[in-house]
Formats: C-alpha cells, structure tokens, sequence
C-alpha cells in the first residue's frame, strides 16, 4: 500500500470506504442497509394484471347494471306488498346501502389479500378463503373449506336465479300470445321449454367482453319497458291513502328477500372488478359500484312505491303481469321485457360457468376442452330450464331464493369475511367494524330462517289448492 523514500511515505490508492467485498476472499451475506431492501416497492396487484380482453370503465358500468336490473326491479311492488308504503320506502334505501356496503368491503378485502398473496386478482370464493388464510392463526386451516363453500353456494345461487329469469321469460310470453292464440293456450311448462334453444346458443359466448353488446341491447329494452310499465302505473294512480303504509311484521322477512334477490349481483361483482382496464376505478366516489347501485336503488325505489299503489294487494310476481293483456303497448312491453332477461341470462350464467370450469378443467385433456365446455353449458341451461318448469310460481320462487341463497352469500358471508380479515388489523374505534357486521349478520339470519319457512308454507299453501291436488292426481295416474 505504501512506500517509503527517503523518509517520506507516500499512500497509494487510499480510498476513505473500505470496499471489503471486493476481496474474493472475504464474502459478506449481510444486507443491512441494501438500496433493494429500502427501496422495494410493494406489490400492486393491478400493475400484475394481465387481461386478454380487459372492459372499459363504462363496459363495467354496463355490466354491473345489467347483473342488478334483472327481473327483480318488476318484483318490487310484490315486495312493497310485504312491507307498505312506508317501511316498503325506508327498507329499500336501507337495504341497498347495505348490499352496497357489503360489495365494497368484499372488493376492498379482496384487493388487500392481493397484496398479501401477491396476486393480480381473485374472484369471491378466492377472496373468502385469502381472508381466512391471511386471518387469525386459529382460523386458517379454515382457509380451504370457506372457499370451497363459497364457490358451491356461488354456483348453487346463480343456477336457482337462472331458473327464475326462465319462469319469468315463460309467463310474459305467455300472456302475450294466449291473447293472439286463445285456441292454443300453452302452459308455462311448455313456454320454459321453448326458451332452451335461444339460451343454449347464447350462453356458448365465453368471453364476458361478448357480452358487453348484449348487455347494452337488454338495457335498452329495459328502459323501454320501465317507460311503458310506468306509464300505466301512472294513469289513475289511485290514492295513496288505500294501501297499506306498514303492513305486517310477519311478512316483512318475505320483504326483505324479495330486495335482497333484486338487488344482489355478488357474484358478478369480482369477474367484473377483475376484468377492468382501470380497476382502482371501481370503487371510491363517484366509482363505479356507488354510480351504478345510485341508479339501482332509486329505479327499484320508484317502481316498488308506485307499482304497489296502483296495483294494491293484486300485484303479481313481475308488475308486467297486472298490465292490460289485450293492449299492444302493454304487450311490447312484456315482450321487451322478456327478451332483456333472456339476454341478461347469459351474464349470470358467467358466473357458476366459470366456476364449475374451474374444478373440472385440469381433470380434462386440452383438446377436449372445447367440447367439454359445450357440453357442460348446453347441460346447465337443460336442468335450469327443468327446474324452471317443475316450479312456475315466480313470486315464492323468488322469495324462496332470496331467502336462502343470497341472503347467505351477499349478506353474511362478506360480514363473516370483513371480520376475519380486519381481526388482527384492528376493528375500529369502539369495535365498530365488528358491531356493524353483527348487524348484517342479524338482517341476513332474518332473511335465511324467518323468509324461508313464510317461503316455503307459502309453498305448501298453493300446494293444498284443490287445482293443484287435481293435477298431482291425475299425474299419478298416469
């Protein structure tokens, strides 16, 4: 390092950092004070995204409108016919904030495991169980099992809904071609079978993007059809004073439900999250999950509150039905109707698709998979229409689904899954967090037991009718 001459020293290559590792010899595995640990940048799930063909926000408006303005919106004044005017108003603001609160929380949760699992996305089975996993130490050999279930319960919901939009396609169908054919009245049976081949082809599109125009066109013929249905709605609206302002608090749970089923598009929620180019745009404000329920919210407010003052307690299962059968307006608007359900059946139909795909893909060789997938497809919407036409009665379908399946996932599970993941992250001032989720637990358990069993005698009551005795005789004789 150093000479001597002529007692003078002269240091060579002094430096005043000691570079210790550029010794061969000496090889230090310590990373204190390393620019890539300081310097690491967390992980953001939407950066890692990689979507083939990603929606545009409004796509994702569409969507998510599509999924929660079904059939249900027409089942509103059945609903205020369970409730009254009064608590018929209050409950549906009630009940949509919370089936919005609960959306965002299941997206919020689903965004932070995310970046826990370091992952671009989840869907809501994955969700449910990521929370678990990354919960309370006690509670995550749990982890598997609540995924599981959901993704059963997800599947088990979506096909019983699709059942419904088939009973409902079948009956505005009916009422309008019994007027033309009177000779040749149909059943609804027969009317649910005639629907196969029309689902069959259009729920062979695999690509929610597809789907986008014909979300679009149905939401036309939805705001066609609101038109026409408000306008009678409107004509001679009858004095408020007539209907009932509380009704009893025994049919409120059939309330309850009937909102519930209306409004709940949980399962279509995650897929379209999932599938944006702009994620981060889909919650906060405006956003899209609070743009869209606004709408959905008021739109059922409206059709509910009016639809039962005009109609009263002989209000039907879908408000279309109490319109006049013989007038041709009331009949397109019937027909609008059916034809935006029949092209919404395939966004649900999404949903228990993707899932079931998911269980059985790895199971299958790749070059059997196109063929699997047109099976399994054409099979789904075979029983859905099958069990559409072994139960045609819409309003106790609609109730009974409400009741038991989306009470369950859009209710309870996202409070069950708000809890677990927030347990050790803290719960909030005064346990907040914890407190408002018992709260939807309470209303969800109201919705399951007390809206199934006035569901289910409702069931058994139609059941009893003599007609329906008659019928079930005369099968049996055969």
């Amino acid at each position: 390092m150093g000479k001597e001459t002529k007692g003078t020293i002269v240091l060579e290559n002094f430096n005043s950092t000691a570079n210790l590792a550029s010794n061969p010899g000496f090889q230090s595995t310590l990373s204190l004070g390393s620019k890539d640990v300081i310097n690491e940048k967390a992980y953001n799930p939407f950066e890692h995204r990689k979507v083939e063909h990603p929606n545009s926000t409004i796509g994702s408006l569409v969507h998510l409108l599509k999924s929660s303005l079904g059939s249900g919106i027409l089942a509103m004044p059945a609903a205020f016919k369970n409730a009254g005017l009064v608590v018929g108003g209050i409950g549906t603001i009630v009940l949509g904030f919370i089936c919005t609160h609960c959306v965002y929380v299941l997206v919020r949760t689903s965004q932070e495991v995310c970046v826990e699992a370091k992952k671009p996305s989840m869907g809501f089975a994955e969700t449910c169980g990521a929370a678990f996993e990354f919960g309370p130490k006690r509670l995550r050999p749990w982890a598997n099992f609540v995924k599981k279930f959901v993704d059963y319960a997800l599947t088990c919901t979506y096909l019983a809904a699709l059942a419904v939009y088939i009973v409902f396609i079948a009956e505005n169908f009916k009422e309008v071609l019994d007027e033309y054919a009177p000779d040749y009245k149909l059943s609804v049976e027969t009317y649910c079978a005639l629907t196969m081949l029309p689902l069959v082809l259009i729920c062979q599109i695999r690509n929610l993007k597809w789907l986008v125009p014909f979300s679009a066109v149905a939401n036309v013929f939805l705001v066609i059809c609101f038109g026409i249905t408000m306008y009678y709605i409107f004509s001679d609206l009858p004095n408020p004073a007539e209907r009932e302002m509380v009704a009893s608090v025994t049919q409120w749970p059939l309330f309850i439900s009937t909102v519930i089923f209306a409004m709940e598009g949980i399962g279509v929620v995650m897929p379209v999250e999932n599938e944006m180019a702009k994620p981060q745009q889909f919650l906060g404000c405006p956003g899209v999950l609070n743009v869209a329920m606004t709408i959905v919210i008021s739109l059922y407010g409206v059709v509910g509150f009016f639809g039962y003052i005009k109609y009263g307690d002989s209000v039907r299962g879908s408000v279309t039905l109490n319109l006049p059968q013989e007038e041709i307006l009331a009949q397109s608007a019937k027909i609008l109707m059916a034809l935006a359900i029949l092209f919404t059946y395939s966004l649900q139909f999404y949903v228990p698709m993707e899932m079931i795909w998911r269980e059985i893909q790895h199971k299958i060789s790749v070059r059997y998979h196109n063929i699997t997938q047109i099976t399994i497809r054409t099979g789904a919407v075979i029983g859905s229409v099958a069990a559409a036409a072994a139960f045609p009665d819409l309003e106790l379908f609609i109730n009974l689904c409400g009741a038991i399946f989306l009470s369950t996932l859009g209710l309870l599970t996202p409070a069950i899954v708000d809890t677990v993941h927030n347990w050790d992250r803290g719960l909030g001032r005064f346990n907040w967090i914890l407190w408002k989720n018992v709260i939807v637990t309470l209303i969800s358990f109201v919705a399951l037991f007390a809206g199934s069993f006035i569901s289910i005698l409702g069931i058994v009551e139609n059941f009893s009718k003599p007609p329906v005795l008659e019928m079930a005789a005369n099968v049996t004789k055969m």
